[in-house]
């Protein structure tokens, strides 16, 4: 355990160094791809020399126009592809986390918060928000039918109206039959 600190000035010094040699390749970096796209250019792009007739030129704009229908092809392509990697990764990344198994749940708080203010926090301070749930029922009348009233009353009345049921009422009173 015989580690030594560094000494400010020493880190100072390494650092710097550090910072210049990251300068360095980053500049011979910038200068290579200068280098390779002008090579690029040169190999694909051919030097155009302008013809003189109507009909050269047609010509000429035909084989552009054929060569831009290519290239936005290919573009077309390699964006469809790009997009679909871009999918299967994100479904491999779901997958690798399912099978971790292991979910970071974040630490929630308890919020003391009454329905009203969780409301205004929701829709903001320019709706005015009441929660009298009681104001927004709507008012019901119970009417109590007559019919009813009447069939509620003595349970003798009621036996006295069917005594036409065939002298069933005798049979009640204890009466021969």
């Amino acid at each position: 355990m015989s580690e030594k600190k560094m000494s400010s000035s020493r880190k100072h010094n390494l650092k710097s160094l550090m910072l210049s040699i990251a300068k360095g390749l980053l500049q011979a970096e910038a200068a290579q791809q200068v280098e390779d796209r002008k090579r690029y250019m040169e190999e694909h792009c051919v030097p155009l020399s302008m013809p003189s007739s109507m009909q050269d030129l047609q010509e000429l704009c035909k084989k552009l126009h054929g060569k831009i229908d290519n290239l936005e092809e290919e573009r077309y392509d390699l964006e469809n592809k790009v997009t679909k990697t871009d999918k299967e990764i994100e479904d491999l990344k779901i997958k690798v986390q399912d099978l971790k198994g292991k979910f970071k749940k974040p630490a929630l708080r308890r919020v003391r918060m009454s329905a009203d203010a969780m409301l205004k926090a929701l829709l903001g301070s320019k709706h005015k928000v009441n929660m009298d749930l009681r104001a927004n029922l709507k008012q019901v009348k119970k009417e109590v039918k007559e019919e009813d009233k009447e069939a509620v009353g003595d349970w003798r009345k009621n036996i006295e109206d069917k005594a036409g049921m065939g002298g069933r009422k005798k049979m009640f009173e204890g009466g021969e039959g």
